[in-house]
């Protein structure tokens, strides 16, 4: 069976947008968004499995997509998207609480 090549690498949606807001603010901005990316950065480190966490850090710190990632990982670009998934909604289901 032959590799797909034409993998859709656009996560979109508000998962999506809300965690690169968290990210992309600066250390100069508001304390309640400070104190909701130490929450994320310290979900991200203890909550998720390390398979779901090295392919967060990749997407999301080092702006890699998810053909890159996959071939770093050795892994198909599906099985990065459905790791990336899993990741997200746990992120998600725990920062609600913060919100």
């Amino acid at each position: 069976m032959s590799k797909r090549e034409t993998y859709s690498d656009s996560f979109t949606g508000a998962a999506d947008k809300g965690i690169r807001a968290i990210l992309e603010t600066s250390d100069d901005e508001e304390i309640p968004a400070q104190r909701l990316r130490r929450v994320l950065l310290k979900v991200i480190n203890n909550e998720l499995t390390p398979r779901q966490k090295e392919i967060i850090m990749l997407y999301y710190f080092k702006g890699m997509d998810t053909l890159h990632i996959a071939e770093r990982l050795g892994i198909t670009p599906q099985a990065v998207s459905a790791a990336m998934s899993r990741g997200r909604l746990r992120i998600y289901r725990i920062l609600q609480y913060y919100i």
